[in-house]
């Protein structure tokens, strides 16, 4: 079980197979989570939790990764304060900020930052 990882009874989970890579600490929705070194962000945020991966913009309908190789989009994450990144294209690296997109995101004017 990865650190930072609450007890559930989850689709998603590691196989039980050693699993002899570096550890690797990132920040998902504020809180402390040990994840493998290799791991996709998407894949490190389903492991952590239970919730939604991230809510339709339009909706609010619950919605989860489902290809996991970049085609679909659902896998759209905050990383390190830019939204809207693939979190199935993109390893874990130390120190990130992984936030999950659960409410509309403003667009903003032109030339703001």
């Amino acid at each position: 079980m990865m650190t930072g990882q609450r007890e559930r009874n989850a689709v998603f989970s590691r196989i039980n197979v050693a699993d002899r890579r570096a550890t690797v600490t990132v920040e998902i929705d504020g809180r402390t989570v040990t994840c493998r070194k290799g791991d996709t962000v998407a894949a490190a945020v389903m492991l952590a939790d239970d919730g939604p991966y991230r809510r339709n913009p339009v909706s609010g309908a619950a919605r989860e990764p489902y290809c996991m190789m970049g085609i679909c989009f659902e896998c759209l994450i905050e990383i390190d304060g830019v939204a809207n990144q693939q979190g199935c294209l993109r390893t874990v690296e130390p120190g990130m900020r992984i936030r999950r997109q659960r409410a509309v995101q403003p667009l903003r004017e032109r030339g703001e930052a």
